[in-house]
């Protein structure tokens, strides 16, 4: 699980594209350029829905224009006919969704569990931050937190761009550098973050993330017999040790050492739960070039990132990532402010329906991309898109074989809808991603 950071989107900046204006508490998103409608990547068939008889009947369309964050979001400034943009339908509709904004469901639930320790251990400590603009610059996204200039998470493959220089956030890091240097020195930022993702029951190309940071300066670790390094690295354990207990009880736990570009040394929380070891976090020291860039020359800090998604699913024993999503009363019933832990009862395992699909792939073809055209299609309908077969023949042609799982969480599909959806995959296939169907 990638460390998040984060930085508050409130300053006025521009683009070739996009402004974002920010005065006397009034936000707002506004076009410097004219756009288009639709964008290159994207398809343009929305999900299926069925009435009582089961048979299919089209969904309204993906609304046109969103608030987020306070800020009114208009579709054809995100979803564009531009080659430089790869942001679908489908992920512009959960923009403003902020599943971490809502006491009663589970992201919600455990964002709150997490405040309250952080409250209770450190009061009137940390500011908090849970509706920052998820639209950001590459700047703020990569650079600020010292992401290499040839790392794979800034390729189109992994992230939705909105233009070259725009982006939807990968993680709350990207609002790290400018809290930072506004003189915030304790902070917890959650929000909803984007990447491009395989298909199934962990990965969905949204979640959300929390991060938090703290900054020590000399006078905190002078007398203590340790450097900075290693005071922050010692309060950073026994503070997410603390945390650990909080949310699973009395545990056993281990450190992991790893890598992440924002911080040294680096280190993996992991506990041991239900007979297996979990990875809770991850965490470290952070570089101090981020600290000087942000005037911070003579501290230290330290920084977690934790995903929301991956902790509920294990409290709630929630299956499948999707459900998160779900309106059914059976799902978000189940739910309360404030009770942690409480066990999801399956409200019904509806049948999934297999389907094959065979093609020559050519060198600019990705499993990302297979996988966004797949959910733009078949929306939450698709549970899995997993590689079963892939060979070279003798003329050194690459073929893959994918096998699409289809399942509804609320309602059994029917073959007419299935074959539809299959049938579409097919020419989207073969048309957007330069293969050829076998």
């Amino acid at each position: 699980m990638a460390l998040t950071f984060a930085q508050y989107s409130s300053t006025i900046f521009s683009r070739s594209s996009l402004l974002f204006l920010h005065n006397n508490g009034l936000r707002s998103f506004a076009l410097s350029t004219p756009f288009l409608f639709s964008s290159s990547f994207s398809t343009s068939f929305p999900a299926l829905s069925t009435h009582k008889l089961g048979r299919p009947k089209w969904r309204p369309p993906v609304a046109s224009i969103l608030e987020v964050a306070g800020v009114k979001v208009a579709k054809e400034e995100i979803v564009r006919d531009d080659p430089t943009n790869n942001v679908p339908d489908t992920i512009f509709s959960k923009l403003g969704m902020q599943l971490h904004r809502r006491d009663q469901h589970p992201i919600g639930i455990v964002k709150n569990v997490i405040y309250d320790y952080f409250d209770t251990n450190y009061p009137n400590k940390f500011d908090k931050f849970d509706d920052l603009f998820p639209i950001v610059s590459v700047k703020q996204n990569f650079d600020d937190v010292l992401v290499p200039a040839d790392h794979v998470s800034r390729s189109y493959n992994d992230t939705y761009y909105v233009d070259s220089q725009t982006v939807l956030r990968c993680h709350t890091s990207a609002h790290q550098a400018e809290l930072l240097s506004k003189g915030h020195s304790n902070f917890l930022v959650t929000g909803d973050v984007y990447r491009r993702d395989s298909i199934d029951s962990t990965h969905y190309p949204v979640f959300h993330q929390m991060e938090g940071l703290r900054v020590f300066s000399p006078h905190d670790w002078e007398g203590s017999g340790t450097d900075g390094t290693s005071y922050a690295a010692g309060d950073l354990k026994k503070c997410l040790e603390g945390l650990a207990r909080h949310l699973f009880g009395s545990v056993e736990m281990r450190w992991v050492d790893t890598y992440f570009p924002f911080t040294d040394p680096s280190f993996e929380l992991e506990i041991y739960f239900q007979e297996n070891w979990l990875e809770v976090l991850g965490c470290g020291v952070t570089e101090q070039e981020i600290l000087k860039q942000n005037g911070r020359k003579n501290s230290v800090a330290w920084a977690f990132g934790l995903g929301l998604e991956r902790l509920a699913m294990v409290l709630f024993d929630i299956p499948d990532i999707r459900l998160f999503w779900s309106d059914d009363e059976r799902f978000t019933s189940q739910f309360s402010k404030g009770q942690l832990g409480v066990k999801f009862k399956p409200f019904s395992k509806y049948p999934p329906c297999y389907k094959d699909i065979s093609f020559w792939i050519s060198d600019s073809f990705t499993e990302n991309n297979l996988c966004e055209l797949v959910r733009g299609i078949a929306g939450d309908l698709v549970e899995e898109v997993k590689l079963i077969d892939n060979f070279t023949n003798k003329k050194g042609m690459t073929s893959h074989c994918y096998r699409i799982v289809y399942r509804s969480m609320e309602r059994s599909l029917t073959d007419d809808e299935i074959n539809d959806l299959q049938w579409k995959v097919r020419d989207q296939v073969e048309s957007k991603l330069n293969v050829v169907i076998r």
